[in-house]
């Protein structure tokens, strides 16, 4: 499998860990999207899209945040027994969409998305820049 397009979208807002979105090209045939490039403590590392995960409702089945304290579609109080404890709720409240299956492909996603990135900052900083990450060109 060969990383065969990296398109990055610098977000601006600077107040917020968040500096970047990200769509791959692998082989020139599958387009993931929505890869996060934030900045942690040790450096920047990309984060794979995700969901939040959801419980349903025992009333209505209607699907809520793991952390809701009332349904959002009927308004029935949530079992506490249904709800995440505080410490587990953050690890486990987003659910990854798509994922390397081990630690060498996840560096070579990684180091490919964080090289990308580094060019679209200088880029950026450019008169006349144009960002090209929603310019996909799609097949009539």
């Amino acid at each position: 499998m060969e990383i065969t397009e990296v398109r990055i979208k610098l977000v601006t807002d600077l107040d917020d860990r968040l500096r970047g979105f990200c769509s791959i090209t692998f082989d020139q045939e599958f387009v993931v999207r929505d890869l996060k490039i934030i900045q942690g403590q040790r450096g920047y590392f990309v984060a794979m899209p995700s969901r939040k995960i959801m419980e349903r409702c025992h009333r209505c089945s209607g699907k809520n945040e793991v952390r809701a304290r009332y349904c959002s579609n009927c308004g029935a109080q949530l079992a506490a027994s249904t709800r995440m404890d505080e410490s587990s709720a953050k690890s486990r409240m987003f659910a990854d969409i798509a994922h390397p299956i081990n630690a060498d492909c996840r560096k070579r996603i990684e180091d490919a998305v964080l090289a990308a990135f580094e060019q679209e900052q200088i880029r950026a900083s450019q008169p006349g820049y144009v960002c090209r990450y929603d310019d996909f060109d799609i097949p009539s």
